[in-house]
Protein backbone atom coordinates (compact mmCIF):
# COMPACT_ATOMS: atom_id res chain seq x y z
CA UNK A 1 0.00 0.00 0.00
CA UNK A 2 1.35 3.60 -1.05
CA UNK A 3 -0.06 6.28 1.91
CA UNK A 4 -0.02 10.09 0.87
CA UNK A 5 0.60 12.12 4.20
CA UNK A 6 -0.95 16.07 2.86
CA UNK A 7 -0.39 18.80 5.42
CA UNK A 8 -1.19 22.25 4.66
CA UNK A 9 -2.77 25.59 5.61
CA UNK A 10 -4.92 27.30 3.58
CA UNK A 11 -5.97 31.03 3.13
CA UNK A 12 -9.23 31.24 5.86
CA UNK A 13 -11.07 33.48 3.50
CA UNK A 14 -10.54 30.42 0.77
CA UNK A 15 -11.14 27.81 2.71
CA UNK A 16 -14.75 26.74 1.56
CA UNK A 17 -14.25 27.20 -1.99
CA UNK A 18 -11.03 24.96 -0.64
CA UNK A 19 -13.43 22.75 0.60
CA UNK A 20 -15.27 21.97 -2.20
CA UNK A 21 -12.38 21.34 -4.61
CA UNK A 22 -11.49 19.17 -1.58
CA UNK A 23 -15.21 17.15 -1.95
CA UNK A 24 -14.72 16.69 -5.67
CA UNK A 25 -11.13 15.83 -5.57
CA UNK A 26 -12.09 12.73 -3.17
CA UNK A 27 -15.48 12.10 -5.37
CA UNK A 28 -12.67 11.67 -8.37
CA UNK A 29 -10.01 9.81 -6.35
CA UNK A 30 -12.72 7.47 -5.45
CA UNK A 31 -13.35 6.44 -9.07
CA UNK A 32 -8.80 5.70 -9.46
CA UNK A 33 -8.25 2.14 -9.88
CA UNK A 34 -6.32 1.22 -6.57
CA UNK A 35 -7.67 3.75 -4.95
CA UNK A 36 -8.30 2.73 -1.05
CA UNK A 37 -9.34 5.14 0.94
CA UNK A 38 -9.25 9.31 1.71
CA UNK A 39 -9.87 10.97 5.27
CA UNK A 40 -9.06 14.71 6.08
CA UNK A 41 -8.42 16.34 9.53
CA UNK A 42 -8.24 19.99 10.88
CA UNK A 43 -6.51 20.63 14.01
CA UNK A 44 -7.29 23.68 16.38
CA UNK A 45 -4.30 25.46 14.70
CA UNK A 46 -6.03 25.77 11.39
CA UNK A 47 -3.39 23.04 9.78
CA UNK A 48 -5.83 20.16 7.77
CA UNK A 49 -4.09 16.35 7.57
CA UNK A 50 -5.19 14.39 4.38
CA UNK A 51 -4.47 10.80 4.64
CA UNK A 52 -4.96 9.18 1.08
CA UNK A 53 -4.21 5.45 0.42
CA UNK A 54 -3.85 3.67 -3.05
CA UNK A 55 -2.98 -0.36 -3.43
CA UNK A 56 0.38 0.45 -5.60
CA UNK A 57 2.81 3.12 -6.43
CA UNK A 58 1.61 2.92 -9.78
CA UNK A 59 -1.80 3.43 -8.81
CA UNK A 60 -0.78 6.87 -6.86
CA UNK A 61 1.23 7.98 -9.33
CA UNK A 62 -2.44 7.40 -12.08
CA UNK A 63 -3.64 9.76 -9.33
CA UNK A 64 -1.05 12.37 -9.10
CA UNK A 65 -1.16 12.61 -12.71
CA UNK A 66 -5.16 12.64 -13.26
CA UNK A 67 -5.38 15.96 -15.31
CA UNK A 68 -8.19 16.75 -13.23
CA UNK A 69 -5.95 16.62 -10.31
CA UNK A 70 -3.03 18.56 -11.89
CA UNK A 71 -5.62 21.41 -12.57
CA UNK A 72 -6.76 21.38 -8.79
CA UNK A 73 -2.80 21.26 -7.28
CA UNK A 74 -1.98 23.97 -9.52
CA UNK A 75 -5.15 25.59 -8.43
CA UNK A 76 -3.72 25.20 -4.91
CA UNK A 77 -0.33 26.75 -5.03
CA UNK A 78 -1.54 29.53 -6.70
CA UNK A 79 -4.77 30.67 -4.81
CA UNK A 80 -5.35 28.46 -1.75
CA UNK A 81 -2.34 27.50 0.43
CA UNK A 82 -0.04 29.40 2.42
CA UNK A 83 1.71 26.18 2.86
CA UNK A 84 2.14 22.89 2.18
CA UNK A 85 4.32 19.45 2.79
CA UNK A 86 2.99 16.49 1.03
CA UNK A 87 5.00 12.97 2.20
CA UNK A 88 4.65 9.70 -0.04
CA UNK A 89 5.59 6.50 1.12
CA UNK A 90 5.04 2.68 1.60
CA UNK A 91 3.36 0.88 4.38
CA UNK A 92 5.82 -1.40 6.04
CA UNK A 93 4.02 -2.92 8.61
CA UNK A 94 -0.12 -2.64 9.84
CA UNK A 95 -1.73 -3.51 12.46
CA UNK A 96 -5.77 -3.33 13.52
CA UNK A 97 -7.85 -3.95 16.61
CA UNK A 98 -10.57 -5.49 16.23
CA UNK A 99 -9.22 -7.55 12.91
CA UNK A 100 -10.79 -6.81 9.89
Amino acid sequence: MVLTVFRNRVRPELKAEYLQWVARMKALAGTMPGFISHKAFFAEDGEAVALVEFESEEAQRAWRMHPEHAAAQKKGRQDFYLEFRIQVGTVQREGAFPKR
